[in-house]
């Protein structure tokens, strides 16, 4: 049932609309700047200003993914080329991003979708991810 609502929530991302794309993004970040700008906080991002998930980043290249009002899922990060690609396990696809820190906040694109809308940092903290059932982040 979870690999189904994350697979679902990926494809309904996908899905989206265009809506207006950030100005001129500049490079995106490489791992090290990925790391020093995410480690130690948890960033919650939006999908068309609608809140779309929480994501907890931890020492290590180590994450918790959260996607609103769902369960919490540890994964790891890396980067290949120009992305910064999550691994959350055998039930979950590899989820490749290309992130840019931008005035509006962290801006994350991913690989291959030209027409979706990225997600958008609405808000930023030093604390946990709250997370639903099983899998508890701390």
């Amino acid at each position: 049932m979870r690999r189904f609502l994350v697979l679902t929530c990926l494809a309904a991302l996908t899905a989206l609309p265009v809506m207006a794309q950030p100005a001129d993004l500049g490079a995106p970040l490489t791992a090290e700047q990925f790391d020093a700008r995410t480690q130690g906080r948890t960033i919650t991002y939006s999908a068309q200003g609608q809140p779309y998930g929480a994501e907890q980043y931890k020492p290590g290249h180590k994450v918790i993914w959260a996607f609103t009002q769902s369960e919490c899922k540890e994964g790891d990060w890396f980067q290949s080329d120009e992305y910064i690609c999550f691994d959350y396990g055998d039930f979950v696809p590899l989820q490749c991003w290309t992130f840019y820190d931008s005035p509006q906040g962290l801006v994350a694109k991913f690989k291959g979708d030209t027409s979706g809308a990225p997600l958008i940092s609405l808000s930023e903290s030093h604390d946990p991810l709250s997370c639903q059932g099983p899998d508890l982040g701390v």
